[in-house]
């Protein structure tokens, strides 16, 4: 038998070596690809989204205008509904969705296959969150659109056969806040602040890629816009050093009282959060009723997202002053009642009728930066993410002249709201979505 001759051994490290590389170079092709379509994908249907949800919310109010009570009946039963198809069907759609991301990115293996990122609870969110608004729920579509963003690149990454990291949960939740709101910036620092336990320099790379991606499709799509219209005024420093301590004081206690009664609810410590736990449908109607009170009492000012109010308030409108606790009560009920929805923009509509609380206090300075001032106060009381709160701002209104403000407004608030809920909520929530966990928020 003849022998077949042996390659020489540089001869074989030289092909081993050649396979290897052009392995390295098919994978990094397809991680690529799925970053940029997974980036793509995520920003059409986030833009797809936010005009759902600009539409849905308008529903309740043409309800109202034929039957003024019909609310009453309407929304309690309507919650009740909802809740009750996301607890029999899909229990990872309930809430907000920024807890369901970063629960999946500290297992990323084990959540990869799991209902938290799954298209089948992407799909359902998008529904639920979208009947929520139509029922006159006071939610957002922020949050949503960060857990159905995050599982629409998990699920284009699957189809390509890319290996899942957190960094893919990280990118597409990131991307998910820069399509919602216009803002690319800040959805890198809500990566790094909120997603991120551990940033590491690829997972960077990965979020702004994304960013940029699905921010040029929302670019291309509805064109530059700046999400809550542009601010131009500015605050002597004088003003500062007396608004700032005061709007971040109140701010930080009222945004930290919300988040204390959301995560008690989660928990399940008080009487009434073990009430909820055990009859989520008939708590839900509870809710949806409370919700329905004060919307019919406030002509409709406490439904939906709150964008508009938030709006009129920034441009240095003079708002009614029961905006701010009737806003805050509303939002309450629909996040305690288990409903799909987001707070960010909830939050941000609270924390302006703060700040329109705030202008008649100081009537010298311009009503915008002032409610701008209460919006950021409230905002991270409610999620202690400085940073992520005040690049929003910034990003959605221009204001340039307020940056510094908006800071030390902002760290005040943080603290103060430690003071009263140590936990900050996305991580509380998340904790009880881990294995072994359970959840009633």
């Amino acid at each position: 038998m003849p022998i077949k001759p042996t390659l020489p051994r540089w001869v074989r490290l030289w092909r081993l070596r050649i396979n290897r590389r052009a392995r390295s170079e098919v994978v990094d092709i397809r991680r690529r690809v799925a970053m940029v379509g997974g980036a793509v994908l995520l920003g059409l249907v986030a833009l797809a989204f936010a005009t759902a949800g600009d539409h849905a919310q308008r529903l309740i109010f043409r309800v109202t205008d034929r039957v003024w009570w019909l609310p009453l009946l309407i929304t309690p039963t309507a919650f009740a509904l909802i809740v009750w198809t996301a607890a029999r069907f899909f229990p990872e759609s309930r809430g907000s969705g920024i807890p369901q991301i970063i629960a999946a990115g500290r297992r990323p293996d084990e959540s990869v296959k799991g209902p938290l990122v799954s298209l089948r609870t992407a799909i359902a969110k998008l529904g639920l969150t979208l009947a929520t608004l139509a029922a006159g729920g006071s939610v957002g579509r922020e949050g949503p659109t960060v857990q159905v963003s995050a599982a629409i690149m998990v699920a284009v990454h699957r189809l390509l056969k890319v290996r899942i990291t957190a960094g893919v949960f990280i990118a597409g939740g990131a991307a998910g806040v820069a399509a919602a709101f216009n803002t690319p910036l800040a959805g890198i620092a809500f990566a790094i602040e909120e997603l991120a336990s551990a940033y590491e320099q690829r997972v960077a790379v990965l979020t702004m890629g994304a960013v940029m991606i699905a921010g040029l499709v929302s670019l291309a799509i509805a064109g530059d816009y700046v999400y809550f219209g542009v601010m131009r005024e500015t605050l002597p420093v004088a003003d500062v050093l007396i608004i700032a301590p005061v709007a971040g004081v109140g701010g930080g206690l009222a945004g930290g009282l919300f988040a204390r009664i959301v995560l008690a609810a989660s928990a399940r410590t008080a009487g009434w959060a073990r009430y909820a736990a055990r009859r989520p449908v008939v708590f839900a109607a509870g809710c949806g009723l409370v919700v329905a009170m004060v919307g019919v009492a406030t002509s409709g000012g406490t439904w939906g997202t709150g964008y508009d109010v938030t709006k009129f308030l920034v441009e240095g409108n003079q708002g009614k002053l029961w905006f701010f606790p009737a806003k805050f009560a509303a939002a309450l009920a629909s996040t305690l009642s288990g409903a799909p929805g987001g707070i960010f923009a909830p939050s941000l509509a609270v924390g302006a009728g703060f700040g329109n609380l705030l202008t008649p206090a100081f009537p010298e300075s311009p009503a915008g930066a002032v409610v701008m001032m209460g919006m950021v106060a409230y905002f991270v009381g409610v999620v202690r993410a400085p940073l992520t709160a005040v690049i929003i701002l910034i990003e959605a209104t221009a204001a340039r002249g307020v940056i510094l403000p908006l800071f030390m407004t902002a760290l005040i608030a943080d603290w103060t709201s430690a003071q009263i809920c140590p936990t900050r909520l996305y991580h509380g929530l998340a904790m009880r979505m881990l294995p072994g966990k359970t959840s009633a928020a």
